[in-house]
């Protein structure tokens, strides 16, 4: 069924901005128009409803394309932004036998988002949540009479989280949900991360979503011997605090799998964030 109103915002949004869109798709969150704006490529993103993305073209003017595909115009629920070509995904790269290269170029990628001052990143950026808010979501599970996830895990999970939202230096604003689908590649510009959340947190907090994807792929980061060669690379380039980086994506996925029951998908002992808790756990001796 066609939304008309999703349709009205994006053609109110074109004729704003000047843009002659060619086509549109409709994703789950987003309607995504390609065209083009004084005959330079283009794409326009209308985003649903209120809630995670809805004032990504903010983050992604404050980061002004340092490791970020630019914004060029944006409003509460819109974006519009460079177009990047050929724009395949970074997952390509991992799921072909390269995935010390993927970590490589991921690292790349975060070096220039962290060269922006912490300064820039503050301003004006109030809306954004911080790690300790998304912490919430283990409360509410405890709380809820859900059972999918073990109690011991969520409440390790909760513990980690916690400590290292008190123990944090320098927070700033992250991407919130960095990983391989989430970084594209285009011939001019070279590898550029998409579609930020927008969380305030310490630098070790955003390898978290990269360390469990690309999910359809278990093997690449299902074992301690991937995990540590996948975090030694980020941390030695990027100079983090490996035991950090290490609990944070155990905290993380355990909150992912809380996610998930949220949004109302089954989870069980086949979820891959909880498969990755289970290789991590012993490695914090938890």
């Amino acid at each position: 069924m066609i939304d008309t109103e999703l349709f009205q915002r994006l053609s109110e949004h074109a004729t704003k901005w000047n843009v002659a869109v060619d086509k549109s798709l409709e994703t789950e969150s987003s309607l995504i128009a390609f065209g083009r704006q004084n005959n330079q490529p283009v794409v326009l993103k209308i985003i649903k409803q209120p809630g995670d993305e809805w004032n990504c073209g903010t983050i992604l003017e404050a980061f002004n394309g340092n490791g970020f595909v630019r914004a060029y115009e944006h409003a509460p629920g819109a974006v519009l932004m460079e177009r990047l070509m050929p724009g395949g995904s970074l997952a390509d790269l991992s799921l072909n036998g390269r995935d010390a290269e993927a970590f490589e170029i991921l690292a790349d990628v975060l070096a220039r988002m962290f060269s922006v001052e912490v300064s820039n990143l503050h301003a004006n950026l109030t809306q954004f949540p911080t790690v300790a808010d998304w912490a919430k979501a283990f409360d509410r599970y405890v709380a809820s009479s859900d059972r999918q996830i073990p109690k011991t895990l969520v409440q390790a999970g909760r513990d980690v989280f916690l400590e290292l939202c008190a123990s944090q230096q320098q927070p700033r604003l992250l991407h919130g949900d960095l990983h391989h689908y989430n970084v594209l590649f285009d011939s001019d510009r070279s590898w550029l991360a998409i579609d930020p959340k927008g969380v305030f947190g310490e630098l070790e907090y955003e390898v978290g979503a990269v360390m469990r994807n690309p999910a359809e792929s278990l093997p690449l980061f299902l074992s301690s011997s991937a995990i540590e060669r996948r975090l030694e690379q980020l941390a030695t380039r990027l100079s983090l605090n490996y035991e950090r980086a290490l609990r944070w994506t155990f905290a993380q996925a355990v909150l992912s799998a809380i996610w998930s029951v949220e949004d109302g998908d089954a989870v069980d002992a086949t979820n891959t964030a909880l498969r990755l808790t289970e290789v991590i756990r012993p490695m914090l001796g938890k």
